[in-house]
């Protein structure tokens, strides 16, 4: 027993070691260019470019800043706007959808690249997937008047911190809460993950996912790893696909496959929660944000096929 927990402690720390190497890093520069204004002036330089996706000049901030830090950062910023900011349920709607599709990008799209598939075609498709998404959205409300109601944001007041980027002490202490629960996290799906293989019940999960899998292209032995990642983040899924291309040398097309589902759609619970708490529609963050991740992901499976100019692409040192 005592051979058995220090093996998976083993594996446990390995894994997170080896995400914090990736993580830390982007953090502090992610830290320095809010603190330096960075992503403010970002927000402001794509303002413009939200007209014509029918939202507000705010909202380019409020993406920005979640692009670039994370769902948390995008909700503080809108509540430091909320006062000047107006938007309807499909606005909010097309909002939440786009910082769900495209967000934490420097640490996420890292991991990425360390797990084995190119971090500009995964960032590629999450930040064109966000604006057509959530451009459709706005333009069909604004064709037929589809979830015109308008949205408060008078809440946000009193429940999220405001005034721009915290201090250096407090963001230290809140990122070394934040890599503790990651180390803690992880050592539970590593666990949950054993247990569930020896149970046999991986095996009926895999099962149960095939005709996804088959859409997806996505080998069965990748499916409970992006499943994993899928439901609670990109970070831990990542950790868990690391981890097992280096130990089962999956393909480089199983790689970019599994890895740009997690791109698009990841933190199913968490994430999906945050931005419904905002007053978005829930078909359009989760139901609709999953259907179009599994549209791409069929036609990159076609794509990719090993008689494909890409399929050999991909297959090539």
């Amino acid at each position: 027993m005592l051979l058995y927990i220090q093996t998976m402690l083993r594996r446990s720390i390995h894994m997170f070691t080896t995400v914090a190497r990736i993580m830390v890093p982007v953090m502090v520069v992610v830290y320095i260019a809010d603190r330096l204004g960075l992503v403010a002036w970002v927000g402001q330089a794509i303002a413009p470019a939200m007209s014509l996706l029918g939202l507000p000049p705010e909202a380019g901030i409020i993406w920005a800043t979640t692009v670039i830090t994370n769902i948390y950062g995008g909700i503080a910023t809108l509540s430091t706007l909320s006062d000047n900011v107006q938007m309807n349920v499909a606005q909010v709607s097309a909002l939440g959808a786009m910082m769900l599709f495209a967000h934490n990008m420097p640490t996420e799209q890292s991991i990425i690249r360390r797990a084995g598939a190119s971090m500009w075609i995964t960032g590629g498709l999450r930040i064109v997937s966000a604006i057509l998404y959530g451009g459709a959205i706005t333009w069909l409300s604004r064709a037929t008047g589809w979830m015109d109601t308008p949205v408060s944001f008078a809440w946000l007041h009193s429940s999220t911190p405001t005034g721009g980027p915290v201090d250096v002490w407090t963001w230290l202490e809140s990122t070394i809460i934040s890599l503790a629960a990651t180390l803690v996290i992880i050592i539970g799906l590593v666990l949950a993950l054993d247990l569930l293989e020896r149970l046999g019940i991986t095996r009926h999960i895999t099962r149960l996912l095939t005709p996804i899998l088959r859409i997806s292209g996505l080998e069965e032995r990748a499916a409970p790893l992006t499943t994993v990642g899928v439901l609670l983040g990109l970070a831990y899924g990542g950790a868990l696909i690391i981890d097992a291309a280096e130990r089962e040398n999956y393909t480089p097309r199983t790689r970019l496959l599994a890895l740009s589902w997690l791109s698009l759609s990841h933190g199913l619970i968490e994430d999906t929660l945050l931005v419904l708490a905002l007053g978005a529609n829930l078909w359009l963050i989760l139901v609709g944000r999953l259907l179009i991740t599994l549209l791409i992901l069929a036609a990159m499976a076609r794509l990719t096929l090993p008689g494909r100019w890409l399929g050999r692409a991909l297959e090539k040192p």
